[in-house]
């Protein structure tokens, strides 16, 4: 009879092998990719495998990828968006998520039924719309362009909106006894009661538009809007080609803030993910 101690081991070890193998092939890339950052060019495509470099190219590359392109500026950039839209989400999310969690009014399985529908519909699919509409209000090319298409976002409403139905009525009716009105209710008792679902939404949203490269592109002309991926087509050389040394030095560098800011709301993160699952 086996052992079900040894049974247990024996699986807790089979599934830490595997998570590791699984994780090893998703930080491969990125592994590559600060490896590339610390190569001279003629190390990138020599023959076998070097994880690191035989001569040391970092400062070159870091140095060229900082003042090649106006990288820092390319960075402010994707603040300024990623910030612009996640306020107007939240502001937005906010309450819809609210009226749809709490609250009875005519038309709310069809209004609901819509969102979830947009859910299901890329954003490409509506990519040329929406850039017609941009042009004949006159904001291509503006950092308004890079916002305003994303103000309303379905995730976030359907995230809150999770998360909401889970805060018990019985708070929802102190706080209107003790004369709150419905907007205050959201803001002052709703949202500090969401804040892991709105950490964990925050995530979802500044990944996705810091990493976006296809709208930025078919909106912007001007370099000096260019967000980080945008910015990443101008480490280019005209005699040899792209520049990947710089190239990688300043994906590192656009990277970073991304993982910086998640490993600072890793915790509230799962939480939020794990608190919104899908109630009735």
């Amino acid at each position: 009879m086996k052992n079900p101690m040894h049974a247990s081991l024996s699986w807790q070890i089979f599934r830490h092998v595997v998570l590791m193998a699984g994780a090893a092939v998703f930080l491969l890339p990125f592994v590559w990719m600060l490896s590339t950052s610390l190569k001279p060019a003629d190390e990138i495509f020599r023959e076998g495998f070097h994880l690191l470099p035989q001569h040391w190219a970092a400062i070159e590359n870091y140095s060229k990828a900082l003042t090649q392109v106006p990288l820092l500026r390319y960075l402010v950039n994707g603040i300024v968006v990623c910030a612009g839209i996640l306020v107007l989400q939240i502001i937005v999310a906010l309450p819809a998520a609210y009226c749809f969690a709490k609250l009875q009014f005519r038309g709310k399985r069809l209004a609901w039924g819509l969102v979830m529908m947009s859910l299901m519909i890329p954003f490409q699919a509506t990519a040329i719309p929406l850039y017609i509409l941009l042009y004949h209000a006159g904001l291509l090319d503006t950092t308004a362009a890079l916002i305003i298409p994303f103000i309303a976002s379905g995730f976030g409403i359907f995230l809150m909106r999770q998360f909401f139905m889970g805060v018990p009525n019985d708070l929802i009716h102190a706080a209107r006894l003790d004369g709150m009105s419905e907007f205050e209710l959201v803001w002052r008792i709703m949202m500090p009661a969401a804040m892991p679902a709105l950490i964990a939404f925050s995530i979802f949203s500044v990944v996705w538009h810091w990493n976006d490269y296809f709208w930025p592109l078919l909106v912007i002309n001007t370099a000096d809007l260019a967000t980080p991926p945008l910015g990443t087509m101008f480490f280019k050389n005209e005699e040899a080609g792209t520049d990947f040394g710089p190239l990688m030095a300043g994906t590192v560098i656009i990277t970073l803030p991304l993982l910086l800011f998640f490993l600072s709301a890793q915790k509230r993160f799962i939480e939020g993910v794990t608190l919104s699952g899908v109630k009735g």
